[in-house]
């Protein structure tokens, strides 16, 4: 079943269903825009954006399980320890958001991509604004691979990642774990539960449990600035 976010909305707060009622797929709403209000009001509340173009309208997401990381929680294998140990990349915050999202944005082999204009643009959006982040793996000066997300109190909201370079995404969140642990970080939100997730340390939590700890979450206040590494990767 899915709903209506009409623009014309008068209170943002009340745009999106509750999304406890939504099914385990989590569609929670159709239609509405990419505001950054909307944007943050959705994840703030559990919910995220994800449609195929822009020809058709936003639907809104809010599955049941959702995909969970904690900062502390990352899986390092043996080769991931290695390759941070050697620095085989410069990694960087915020650097450059604009071409982490352009690298996200690629069609992948044998499919296309969900990050359309739109997107791109509504994300870039809330990165001016302070919402929005990026981390950036650099190998001789080149950007080989990275990920951005939102950020709102203590909870980083991961939306893509790529590599053009073997394992310089996972450099890239080894790099954004060890950081969020640092800064007391409670939970990063994956949004789907896959095998590569898994083997990273993600884990299914129940959207109740989810939205409780937004529900916490929104009292908490959120780091607005230009983010900038202030750990060592040898750091615990």
């Amino acid at each position: 079943m899915s709903f209506s976010a009409s623009p014309g909305d008068a209170d943002i707060e009340t745009a999106f269903p509750d999304p406890r009622h939504a099914g385990r797929e989590g569609l929670v709403a159709v239609g509405g825009d990419l505001s950054p209000q909307r944007l943050l009001t959705a994840y703030g509340h559990g919910i995220f954006p994800w449609f195929d173009d822009d020809r058709g309208p936003v639907l809104w997401w809010s599955p049941d399980p959702r995909a969970v990381l904690t900062p502390a929680g990352m899986k390092i294998s043996r080769s991931l320890g290695k390759r941070l140990r050697r620095g085989d990349y410069t990694v960087t915050m915020d650097t450059d958001f604009r071409a982490v999202v352009e690298g996200c944005a690629a069609p992948r082999k044998g499919g296309g991509t969900w990050i359309t204009p739109a997107m791109q643009s509504a994300y870039l959006q809330l990165s001016e604004l302070g919402f929005a982040h990026s981390v950036e793996a650099w190998r001789e000066g080149a950007l080989v691979g990275g990920l951005y997300g939102v950020s709102l109190g203590r909870m980083f909201f991961g939306e893509s990642m790529f590599s053009r370079c073997p394992d310089a995404s996972k450099v890239a969140l080894a790099w954004l774990s060890r950081q969020l642990k640092a800064w007391e970080f409670e939970l990063i939100d994956c949004q789907i539960i896959n095998d590569h997730l898994e083997s990273l340390g993600a884990r299914p939590m129940r959207r109740g449990e989810f939205l409780d700890r937004l529900g916490r979450n929104r009292r908490i206040s959120t780091r607005r600035h230009r983010w900038r590494f202030d750990i060592a990767m040898n750091e615990a």
